[in-house]
């Protein structure tokens, strides 16, 4: 967050006292949430209550080929998909109240895989990940659903792959924000070699906080399992907008000599 800092003069017995105010701009961190293949928004709404308690702005929104566009599911593709992420971004970093440098995309699964890809097109400070999917590069343009029906993907998915050989996972090795990497300790469709990937391509993030979520599933199924991510992705957030802050008023405040 931008913080603004004013000199005055306060008047007191004849004379007048300097003194600084320092003071945030009217801009909030944003958070954007991305949902995965078969979600919604409605997924994250909850979250973002619990997110723009913090001091944030936050913004859901469906992804091409799901609820009012479901009509395109079978023919929308990944291309498709980080378009509307990109025209999700644009218009909520265009908005008044939001601090377009200080901007957190929280994605689930498929949502994670767009939002690595995002932080290569637009500013992206903070990216956290739970159980982000991982796709082979080609068939970019093929339908999204074609991709979900490849026998051959758990077993690449359970590969160690080089960060070189992946347009997410090279995506993840030029990011130097924050990351926090959430796994499910039972997932059925996210293999622990995915999540390795993902943790080695991430190597020179400022910071990279990996956490599993014990027992859970992949869909956390549970409201124990839902409510252990929420706490993780919270305090996360706090931590780092709570470090933006402390940072941007360090910045605007004389040091001392």
């Amino acid at each position: 967050m931008k913080t603004r800092l004013d000199s005055f003069t306060i008047a007191v017995d004849g004379e007048g006292l300097s003194g600084t105010l320092l003071q945030p701009v009217t801009a909030y961190p944003g958070v954007l949430f991305v949902h995965g293949w078969g979600g919604s928004q409605q997924h994250d709404l909850a979250r973002a209550r619990d997110a723009a308690a913090l001091g944030c702005a936050c913004l859901t929104f469906d992804l091409r080929g799901h609820e009012a566009t479901a009509r395109h599911r079978e023919t929308v593709t990944r291309a498709d998909n980080l378009t509307d992420l990109v025209a999700a971004y644009d218009w909520f970093a265009s908005q008044r109240h939001v601090d377009a440098a200080s901007i957190a995309v929280v994605g689930i699964s498929y949502g994670g895989y767009l939002a690595t890809l995002l932080s290569t097109v637009r500013p992206v400070r903070w990216l956290a990940l739970r159980a982000p999917a991982l796709y082979k590069d080609e068939g970019w343009t093929l339908p999204k659903c074609e991709l979900n029906g490849d026998p051959r993907l758990r077993d690449w998915r359970s590969r160690p792959l080089h960060w070189e050989a992946n347009r997410a996972l090279r995506a993840c090795a030029s990011f130097r924000g924050d990351v926090l990497l959430v796994a499910s300790e039972r997932d059925e469709i996210i293999p622990e070699a995915v999540i390795d990937n993902y943790r080695a391509a991430c190597a020179h993030a400022r910071s990279l906080t990996v956490r599993v979520i014990a027992g859970a599933d992949h869909a956390l199924s549970t409201k124990t399992m839902r409510h252990a991510y929420t706490g993780l992705l919270l305090n996360w957030l706090t931590e780092m907008i709570a470090g933006a802050r402390s940072d941007a008023f360090s910045e605007a405040a004389p040091h001392d000599a």
